[in-house]
């Protein structure tokens, strides 16, 4: 037997648990190409490598993403590690050389970027496929998109936009469909103001949900089902009356939606985590965590927008340093009877930006999860 026969069989032949073991120690962008080595280990990859990695987030620092590792087992160390930049390169600059302006990032099974000269892209960083999608119009004061799955599995996106034609609160909103590569006009017009903080938009089961007001009703939450294409408003937890609405975020592992409150009559802060979410009007929730803090007295103490992250196995938040050119602190963790300031490794920039960041290897350009 030659030498290529015989190292055939031994990679055929190594136990699964080693193979697991070897994959799991290869980084995210070389995974992608070792897909192809042989199916099994594609499977392996898929099913098993991914839910193994460590949990990171994406930040957003300068209209570039990087992706950063925070071990909160460590945090005592104030420093997070940026692991890598995703780079997305622009197709209309020469030979694809210039890298692209990234406004924001919206992650559901991918990334939706909009890039700040009103092209949208759909972009997995793991696999560096994108989609490049042309809006109906740009003629807009406002716009926000964000991206979610259908029940049979079909992306989708909707674009909520604002022209300033009509009255100043009415939305105008717009879905894009993967499939038909073709836009189409909700008929169903909404007289809300903007999103309130447009990095809030979050995904959840494929579905959307972000914070809006309406004169007259104050803030609610609101949703958008992908396969029904309808919008429904979702209970807020206990009496919403008696404390602030901050912000939105999702958890990881769960993907449950949590909401940051503030106590308006006692200086406490709250995370409340839905742990259902019904097809009509009615939710869950149980408040995960509770903190007081000096000088957390406003909204947009921290930055604005604001957005967090929850980590549910050591019980903190995670948001960015201050947006104001004055703080250096790139994050903050906070907890019960915690808050650290942690730097950027160089000190020099700040995070304006916090996605959890789950890797897959979904095909964009098929327009559905295979």
């Amino acid at each position: 037997m030659n030498e290529m026969m015989l190292k055939k069989r031994s990679t055929n032949y190594l136990p699964e648990d080693l193979v697991v073991e070897i994959l799991s120690r290869v980084p995210l962008t070389s995974l992608a190409r070792l897909r192809w080595a042989c199916k099994g280990w594609n499977d392996l990859i898929k099913d098993k490598i991914l839910a193994m990695k460590p949990s990171q987030i994406i930040v957003l620092i300068d209209s570039r993403v990087y992706l950063a590792s925070v071990d909160m087992h460590k945090i005592d160390n104030n420093k997070v590690n940026l692991t890598s930049q995703f780079s997305l390169k622009d197709p209309l600059s020469h030979n694809f050389s210039e890298e692209v302006d990234i406004q924001n990032v919206f992650h559901c099974d991918g990334l939706l970027c909009t890039t700040k000269d009103d092209r949208l892209v759909v972009w997995n960083p793991l696999s560096r496929e994108t989609r490049w999608i042309q809006p109906r119009s740009t003629n807009k004061e406002f716009e926000y998109f964000a991206l979610g799955i259908s029940s049979s599995n079909k992306y989708k996106i909707l674009r909520i936009v604002h022209t300033g034609k009509t009255h100043p609160g009415l939305l105008e909103f717009e879905i894009y469909d993967f499939t038909s590569n073709s836009w189409k006009v909700i008929s169903e017009s909404r007289d809300w103001l903007k999103p309130l903080w447009k990095s809030c938009v979050m995904s959840v089961n494929g579905n959307i949900y972000w914070l809006a007001f309406r004169e007259g009703d104050g803030i609610f939450l609101q949703s958008f089902d992908f396969s029904t294409e309808r919008f429904r408003r979702v209970s807020l937890p206990g009496d919403h009356h008696y404390y602030n609405i901050l912000s939105l975020a999702v958890t990881r592992e769960k993907q449950q939606l949590c909401l940051l409150t503030q106590d308006r009559q006692v200086p406490a802060n709250n995370v409340w985590i839905a742990t259902k979410i019904e097809s009509k009007r009615a939710a869950s929730w149980i408040k995960f965590l509770s903190f007081d803090l000096p000088n957390f007295h406003h909204p947009f103490h921290f930055c604005s927008p604001m957005n967090f992250l929850v980590d549910r196995e050591n019980k903190v938040l995670v948001c960015p340093g201050k947006n104001n050119g004055v703080s250096n602190n790139f994050l903050n963790i906070l907890g019960e009877n915690k808050f650290i300031q942690v730097d950027h490794q160089d000190g020099k920039s700040v995070c304006s930006l916090l996605v959890n960041y789950v890797p897959t290897f979904v095909q964009i350009h098929q327009g559905s999860l295979k």
